[in-house]
């Protein structure tokens, strides 16, 4: 039997996302999303990171640390498939999978020396909760990892999938300027469940120290109140 292989997390993820609700389902989909990264104390060695400056994008490796399960299914139900169809849980990234981790592909904004934390990495487009930790980080690289000639499989058709956001200028005021952006991109990513299409519920998402509430409709979304946690 091979024995199990150790993992460090080297960085943890500090983003908008409290909880899992409303993170966008695939990193990419909202690049006006920041977030940073800030490594474990025995990582923090500015030498580990020299080079990565010349790179526009980053492989982040990481744990679904609030989905980690003792057992496992060989079949999923994909949220864009309305969650009814099952599919094998390696067509999918659903996050109950026998190892619960996590590839996302985001943009390096930068890279911060920071007095307390040492080197903290900047990055857009991310779709992690806050306190993810990172088993690690590899750059990005065109000439082998893009494949504009890839097949998609089942989510060949989706041509993506935007609400059209109706968010009251009193109510926009509550959130921060350099948040709004990034907050109406996550909310025209529909935060809901697959399965939820009440147009008369009243969801709550929380974003920062923000409780973003909002309703909808076919395909428009309603905040209907922002309220400072």
């Amino acid at each position: 039997m091979i024995e199990p292989v150790p993992m460090k997390i080297i960085a943890t993820m500090h983003s908008a996302f409290p909880t899992k609700f409303g993170i966008p389902r695939q990193s990419g989909l909202v690049e006006s999303l920041h977030s940073i990264v800030v490594f474990e104390p025995a990582y923090r060695n500015p030498d580990a990171l020299r080079g990565l400056e010349g790179f526009s994008h980053l492989w982040l490796i990481w744990s679904f640390s609030k989905a980690i399960r003792e057992d496992w299914s060989p079949t999923v139900r994909p949220p864009r498939l309305g969650g009814n169809a099952r599919m094998g849980v390696f067509a999918t990234r659903s996050p109950f999978r026998p190892n619960a981790i996590g590839l996302s592909s985001v943009k390096l904004e930068g890279i911060e020396l920071h007095p307390t934390f040492g080197p903290v990495i900047h990055v857009s487009g991310a779709d992690l909760m806050d306190g993810t930790p990172i088993f690690d980080i590899k750059p990005y690289l065109p000439y082998t990892d893009a494949h504009p000639d890839a097949a998609g499989g089942f989510t060949a058709g989706y041509q993506g999938y935007r609400l059209e956001v109706e968010f009251p200028p009193a109510l926009l005021t509550r959130v921060p300027d350099l948040d709004r952006t990034a907050l109406i991109g996550v909310l025209e990513q529909d935060p809901r469940p697959s399965y939820q299409e009440d147009p008369d519920r009243i969801y709550g998402m929380a974003f920062g120290i923000l409780d973003v509430k909002f309703t909808v409709a076919d395909r428009h979304l309603t905040v209907v109140d922002v309220i400072t946690k």
